[in-house]
């Protein structure tokens, strides 16, 4: 009798243990462990090309204590959800993302959250409603839900997608149509060149004005109040874009690794010589990414050469293209400094190639840049390509904007030294016998 009465305590006991773990740990989480015993893949849906697909294998304790730890933050939000999912309901709709967004910093990689957070703001934002989708997918891809919300935009998304990159191209074509030799046009390339250099060294910290910028590079005199390394980070950019655009441009094939160190021997050429054209020896740490160890780092490096060489890159848009080659190459991150203004001359590499000017991304957007490549790392990078279509269309407008009907015939009127640095920062620079790239090594070889 003593025996059967304890039976009926310990099931007692295991029904309970079994609805505490089933409230605290997700039911899908228990369902997806018993049916493959591994976690979701948290594979970048970026890095597919770069690396094979790759799972973590957790065993139910791990999923259990890695819960526990969070016990109190996941349950808060699940509470915050359910009531945001009923002021949605009910019509409230401002309130209802709110509490949604509450949600998300409490806990950004849960997929129910990401779900709801997509479906409230879906009817004004498709395009960011299908991003969390996508990270709520990348997080646990059997969330059917998420799938299903997912396929229902994929196509209106794809067609914004397309159309934005339309108008672009519609933009860079009337570009082109302006007169190579238009002064305002010209004026606005050498404007171009100080900016690009001002604001890539800005985004890394760079505190010399545009001004300052400007007159460095015109007079080659030092600016005083300055350090001798802000001073050489501007040589630095100023002889990788002249490399770019006299050699790189121009020369047939694709974009290799020797290119990329070649562009970075010269971005770090004057601050810190013994690192330029090397990769790096020793593990880095980039906020919250932690980059490949230099052993796993070769690996990395080959599949990126594979995939800059392949088939697969010339069916994408010069813009995606470029956007992809610059989030790959500071994700792989393999130089001790300078992986930031490399990656942005490379991106520019190819959109200079494709006919596009160079795209300048302005130091005060930093913090939205850092923040879609950290995006990008969670899983989904298309934010970050439109980002760099944004500031690629914001590029087109500007030059655009910069020649009327009245200057069309107009003389120019750059200073000698500012015509020749032009004449090297040419986006537009379709030369290629050796006859006309002797030249520009030429003139550009007497600015250095």
């Amino acid at each position: 009798m003593k025996w059967r009465k304890t039976l009926v305590v310990f099931i007692l006991l295991s029904l309970l243990l079994v609805s505490y773990v089933m409230l605290k740990v997700g039911y899908y989480r228990i369902i997806f462990w018993l049916n493959d015993n591994k976690y979701p893949n948290r594979t970048s849906l970026a890095l597919l090309t770069i690396t094979d697909e790759k799972h973590e294998v957790f065993d139910a304790n791990t999923i259990l204590q890695r819960d526990v730890q969070n016990e109190g933050v996941a349950l808060e939000a699940n509470i915050i959800m359910q009531k945001a999912i009923s002021l949605y309901h009910e019509g409230d709709n401002e309130k209802a993302i709110k509490l949604l967004k509450h949600c998300k910093s409490l806990s950004p990689r849960n997929p129910d959250v990401l779900n709801a957070y997509g479906e409230v703001i879906e009817p004004r934002d498709i395009i960011d409603a299908d991003h969390h989708y996508a990270l709520a997918l990348v997080i646990y891809p059997g969330h059917l839900r998420a799938k299903e919300n997912k396929n229902r935009c994929s196509s209106k998304v794809k067609a914004k997608d397309m159309e934005m990159l339309q108008r672009i191209e519609s933009k860079r074509l009337a570009l082109t149509e302006i007169p190579e030799g238009n002064a305002a046009l010209n004026r606005a390339k050498l404007e171009a060149y100080y900016r690009h250099i001002y604001h890539t060294n800005g985004i890394e910290g760079n505190t010399l004005t545009l001004s300052m910028t400007r007159a460095i590079l015109e007079t080659g005199m030092a600016v005083g109040g300055k350090s001798i390394l802000e001073h050489n980070e501007v040589l630095g950019m100023d002889l990788a874009l002249k490399y770019i655009n006299v050699t790189l441009i121009n020369e047939p094939g694709p974009v290799n690794l020797e290119h990329i160190l070649q562009i970075h021997k010269r971005v770090l050429g004057y601050t810190h010589p013994l690192d330029a054209g090397l990769y790096r020896q020793e593990q880095v740490y980039v906020g919250d990414h932690i980059p490949p160890s230099p052993l796993d780092m070769v690996k990395y490096l080959d599949a990126f050469q594979k995939w800059l060489s392949s088939i697969d890159i010339t069916l994408l848009h010069p813009i995606e293209m470029a956007a992809l080659s610059h989030y790959k190459l500071v994700y792989i991150h393999p130089f001790i400094d300078g992986n930031g203004r490399t990656s942005r001359l490379l991106m520019n590499l190819f959109l200079m190639r494709a006919g596009y000017p160079p795209v300048i991304i302005r130091k005060e957007q930093r913090y939205e840049y850092y923040e879609l490549l950290q995006t990008a790392n969670m899983g989904d990078v298309r934010p970050f390509i439109r980002f760099v279509a944004r500031c690629t269309e914001d590029t087109l407008d500007e030059y655009l904007s910069s020649v009327t009907v009245r200057q069309l015939n107009s003389d120019s009127d750059s200073s000698e030294n500012g015509a020749q640095i032009m004449e090297c920062f040419n986006p537009f620079n379709q030369a290629s016998s050796l006859t006309q790239e002797h030249t520009y090594n030429t003139k550009c070889a007497k600015l250095t």
